[in-house]
């Protein structure tokens, strides 16, 4: 496999077409000038405090964590959220006396919540580390308030080898038509077969991100093109694709390994149904890369076939919700601190390897490089002229209560599929996001 270097990716995946709001600039001065961010020190004074909303990074997370603190005598905390509670665990730690130094600020609505809790990276030694300031973030006045710290990419995993076994190839998938063929013919043969075709589409609070935020983002991304791109977040959106959203939502959830009744309460771990060999297809992204290839080693990703025309070009969805945040209200101590922990995170050669084995691509000078096989796809798609899909998604507004009544409406369509209960998938998608934007914009 080849090694993909982090400024082939960024050159041939579309990374230069901004997809979060406020997004801008270039990147600032490497001098490290500003006083909370001059040359580090590690010299044991200040602590740190990182609050992951990544479940997958923790083991890593907390060996890199206690390695640095032998080096240093620096003391860095990592406190992990479970998955799919990130915001309401932020807010809780924010509120304590001894809350974040290092938190996540990951799209539009992150920064109108918390601007004011972060600190202006512009001109620290992290910064002078950067070679692409495509995702950071910034307010409306400039303000850098988050710095992306890896780029991803997420689509269809598929088991080439599993597919070749039915009898098909994943060359021949070419969109869904294909794809679509390819799924029925192996669910219908499930029990000869030994596999299904997608692992369990579970709806419970670790998995129902693959939809409601991952495959939504097909209708906003093709949404998004017919308005030539969107810079902010639109007060509404029209729904145009929600029939190829259900294409592709049907495809999976009627050819799994569970029935759809028993999508609501999850608990089927659909990444082990795949590693075991128990389904062809699985939704995710380049950070389960190094779990999968290591059971399963001739997989590939595939984009959102969904129905569209002209989807033979599609690549796959490229972009970043991980950028790092400094609290404002730390310590200058534990401010610098956290900036000497995040350049060394970046910058040397060992951990910088453990974190980009883990999340791909690390936008930094001295960052290790990645062989993730994933993001070779994706430079693999675009470098043979198709197009990137960028993470639209990032402005759904007011995304918790957005997302948790999408999960209710599908729920209810996966226990009863009727013209009615898709009705309310579409009314929630559709006038949900117009009721949220509302709401986010009071």
């Amino acid at each position: 496999m080849k090694n993909v270097t982090r400024r082939a990716f960024i050159g041939t995946s579309g990374l230069l077409a901004a997809t979060l709001a406020a997004c801008g600039g270039s990147t600032g001065s490497s001098d490290g000038g500003s006083s909370s961010g001059g040359n580090s020190s590690a010299s044991g004074s200040g602590s740190v405090y990182w609050l992951n909303f990544k479940p997958e990074l923790d083991e890593t997370l907390q060996d890199l964590a206690k390695t640095y603190t032998d080096e240093t005598g620096v003391t860095v905390q990592v406190v992990t959220a479970a998955s799919g509670t990130y915001s309401e665990t932020l807010i809780a730690e924010m509120d304590k006396s001894e809350a974040p130094t290092l938190f996540v600020i990951g799209n539009a609505a992150g920064v109108t919540e918390w601007d004011d809790f972060a600190l202006d990276l512009a001109g620290t030694n992290i910064e002078a580390e950067e070679i692409d300031d495509t995702y950071d973030l910034y307010d409306e006045a400039g303000k850098k308030v988050s710095q992306g710290y890896c780029y991803e990419c997420y689509g269809i995993v598929a088991n080439a080898d599993l597919i070749e076994q039915a009898g098909h190839s994943i060359d021949d998938i070419k969109n869904f038509d294909s794809l679509k063929a390819v799924a029925e013919d192996i669910h219908s043969r499930a029990d000869e077969l030994g596999f299904d075709a997608f692992a369990a589409p579970d709806m419970d609070d670790s998995n129902s991100w693959r939809y409601t935020g991952h495959l939504a983002n097909l209708e906003y991304y093709y949404e998004e093109q017919d308005d030539g791109g969107w810079d902010e977040c639109p007060a509404e959106i029209k729904g145009t694709y929600m029939d190829n959203f259900k294409n592709l939502y049907d495809l999976i959830i009627n050819n799994a390994t569970v029935p759809s009744t028993e999508l609501a309460t999850g608990g089927h771990d659909p990444l082990t149904e795949f590693t075991d060999g128990k389904a062809v297809f699985h939704l995710t992204g380049s950070w389960d890369y190094a779990t999968m290839v290591a059971a399963q080693p001739n997989i590939k990703m595939l984009p959102y076939y969904c129905g569209v025309d002209g989807e033979e070009n599609a690549g796959l969805n490229c972009g970043t919700e991980n950028c790092w945040a400094i609290n404002i209200n730390a310590s200058e101590e534990d401010q610098q601190a956290t900036i000497d922990f995040m350049v060394w995170l970046v910058s040397d050669p060992d951990a910088s390897a453990k974190m980009v084995e883990q999340l791909g691509i690390m936008p930094f000078k001295n960052a290790a490089e990645s062989d993730n096989g994933f993001l070779n796809d994706a430079a693999d798609y675009t470098a043979a002229g198709c197009y990137v899909m960028d993470w639209a998604t990032n402005y759904q507004p007011n995304v918790d209560e957005y997302r948790a009544a999408l999960v209710s409406a599908l729920n209810n369509y996966n226990a009863d599929p009727s013209d009615t209960t898709w009705a309310d998938v579409k009314t929630a998608f559709v006038e949900g996001w117009a009721t949220q934007y509302q709401a986010a914009n009071a």
